[in-house]
């Protein structure tokens, strides 16, 4: 039987759409750029290629936010960075991918799993192996038999 983890959910689709946008404007930089300065080799597509890094990143912070719900502070701490960063190369998406990251972000950081998820995720009760005795979960050794707790 498998325990479901809850997930940032919300945030995780906001950042991720928001990292598709800027990602696809980045793209349209990049060749718009390069056909504009194509008697100049192109150089002008090189100024997409942050915007797309940026919409890259963002997507993947996405996805570990999801997949790492226990670190999901973290991840909205660079999505929030990588979508100011994305008007850099990508003109934030149009405005539109900046401000879904943004928002997708600032609610990964302040996103809180409901407290029955914090039940389901945290055991109430061990036993020791060793005397048979109920004990806290987060003890490393028994406070009745002394035995080191695996």
């Amino acid at each position: 039987m498998s325990e479901s983890v809850e997930v940032p959910t919300t945030a995780f689709e906001l950042s991720f759409i928001g990292g598709i946008l800027v990602l696809l404007v980045g793209i349209l930089v990049a060749v718009v750029g390069s056909a504009l300065t194509f008697f100049l080799g192109g150089i002008g597509g090189w100024i997409g290629l942050p915007g797309m890094l940026w919409g890259i990143l963002i997507i993947a912070c996405a996805v570990m936010m999801r997949n790492r719900p226990n670190e999901h502070v973290l991840w909205g701490i660079l999505i929030v960075a990588f979508s100011f960063m994305s008007w850099f190369g990508a003109f934030g998406g149009f405005a539109i991918g900046f401000l879904l990251s943004l928002i997708g972000g600032a609610l990964g950081i302040t996103w809180k799993p409901s407290a029955v998820a914090q039940l389901v995720q945290r055991p109430v009760m061990r036993i020791c192996p060793s005397c048979g005795r109920v004990i806290d979960p987060d003890v490393k050794f028994c406070p009745h038999c002394g035995k080191a707790l695996p």
